[in-house]
């Protein structure tokens, strides 16, 4: 993959470019994810947070995480689309929603979480890493 890629909302209202690889994509499994992705899981790349740059006004909402920590997201005011979620407590680092990437390429989970809340019917890659809950 070469490097930066773009990404966008669904209006274009708010737009990135990402300047390195993840340093990991997961698959999260949880109820809360199911709900935000409104299918089995969403896709989360953990990204360093000066890897990126971002455009655009950015709306913010965060809620407590059944780990306690606080789950801030950040989204595009306009059409509502989830660009990313972050920790507080973490800085450096930027969960990234990828689906949103010009290149999806690079969105090949290298771990499952919350896999004791995942849809019945998804049958997880054999080889990636799956956890329980949150690791």
């Amino acid at each position: 993959m070469n490097y930066p890629v773009e990404g966008s909302c669904q209006c274009g209202g708010v737009t990135y470019q990402l300047h390195a690889a993840p340093l990991m994509v997961v698959a999260c499994h949880c109820k809360a994810c199911q709900k935000l992705s409104t299918s089995a899981f969403s896709i989360t790349a953990i990204v360093n947070a000066t890897d990126i740059e971002f455009q655009g006004a950015l709306a913010e909402w965060c809620r407590t995480a059944d780990s306690g920590n606080i789950n801030g997201a950040k989204f595009c005011p306009t059409c509502g689309n989830r660009i990313y979620h972050f920790n507080p407590d973490e800085p450096d680092k930027i969960k990234l929603k990828p689906s949103n990437l010009s290149d999806t390429s690079l969105i090949q989970p290298t771990a499952h979480v919350w896999v004791s809340q995942k849809q019945a019917w998804y049958t997880l890659s054999e080889g990636v890493v799956a956890y329980d809950e949150q690791p």
